[in-house]
């Protein structure tokens, strides 16, 4: 049985914000992520808007996002092709085998 969810009290951004989830140290990892991205692109955006440095920051967590989504769906294009080639080289082998044994 899942665990009720729970509120869990995080900041984000010199604002707090009260989340319910069922594993605490998870959002409170997410809050300080979000956090930080926030205060890293305030450093370097030219406005003190909150709302602007929260989209800023939520469309650069989205292009990561993107990225690695990108990235695994090449890797497991290449496992999925290795397998396959994998796959008939051993069904291959296995005829291979198999028709000696009956020849011999």
């Amino acid at each position: 049985m899942a665990e009720d969810n729970q509120s869990i009290r995080v900041e984000i951004y010199d604002q707090a914000y009260n989340l319910r989830g069922t594993d605490p140290e998870y959002i409170e990892k997410l809050a300080a992520m979000v956090d930080a991205r926030m205060r890293a692109i305030s450093q370097h955006a030219s406005t003190v808007d909150a709302l602007r440095v929260a989209v800023l920051a939520a469309l650069n967590l989205a292009d990561e996002y993107c990225q690695l989504q990108h990235r695994y769906e090449g890797v497991a294009g290449d496992y999925d092709s290795r397998a396959s080639e994998l796959g008939s080289a051993l069904e291959t082998a296995m005829e291979e085998a198999l028709a000696e044994r009956r020849c011999g």
